[in-house]
Order: structure tokens, then C-alpha cells, then sequence
């Protein structure tokens, strides 16, 4: 039997709809493998412990985000970690000021 596809899920949504530019898109296909393989490469080289195996997963790294960054750059869009962290930083500042104008009750 023949399934007709699914709807994207939202988040799929909103990442094609961040990476609109063909080449954006293709810089990003490109890009995460090795971003991945490079985080997946940790265990290994902290149970050989070997240089060799470091420098590449670093490279792996460091050369996939290089190219999401050209993407985003291309785009002219933010880049989905940098946004992260300043929505984390904001929700933090305003929870901080939340406790400090509560006000006091009784007296």
C-alpha cells in the first residue's frame, strides 16, 4: 500500500524556511555530516587519547560549521545556536528581574 507523505513537522518547517537560498541549502547538506561525525569522534579520541584522531575530529567540526556559517552568511539569517543562546541570556535577564520588582506583601 502506497502512504501518501506527512506534513513536514514545524520544525522542519522552520528550518527550510530559514535556509531558503539553493546554495545556503547545499552548504548545509554539505556542512552537518562532518559537524556530527566531529562531536561523534569525542569518545574516540578520549579512549585512544590520539592526536591524530583530535586534529581531525576538530577539523570534521570546525570545517561543517564553517560552511553552515557561509550558508547562514548567504541567507543573511541568524544562525539557529546564536539565537538559542540569546533567547536563553534574555529569559534569564527577565527572570532576574521578575525577583527583584516583586513586590512585598503584608506590612
Amino acid at each position: 500500500m502506497i502512504c501518501p507523505p506527512h506534513a513536514p513537522a514545524p520544525i522542519v518547517e522552520n528550518w527550510l524556511e530559514r535556509h531558503r537560498h539553493p546554495v545556503s541549502l547545499v552548504l548545509h547538506i554539505v556542512g552537518i555530516p562532518p559537524t556530527i561525525v566531529g562531536v561523534l569522534l569525542i569518545p574516540v579520541y578520549i579512549v585512544l587519547l590520539s592526536i591524530p584522531v583530535f586534529l581531525f575530529a576538530l577539523s570534521c567540526f570546525l570545517g561543517g560549521y564553517a560552511l553552515q556559517f557561509v550558508g547562514h552568511a548567504i541567507d543573511r539569517t541568524e544562525v539557529g545556536e546564536i539565537v538559542a543562546i540569546r533567547r536563553y541570556f534574555q529569559r534569564r535577564r527577565e527572570l532576574g528581574r521578575g525577583r527583584r520588582h516583586k513586590p512585598t506583601s503584608g506590612g
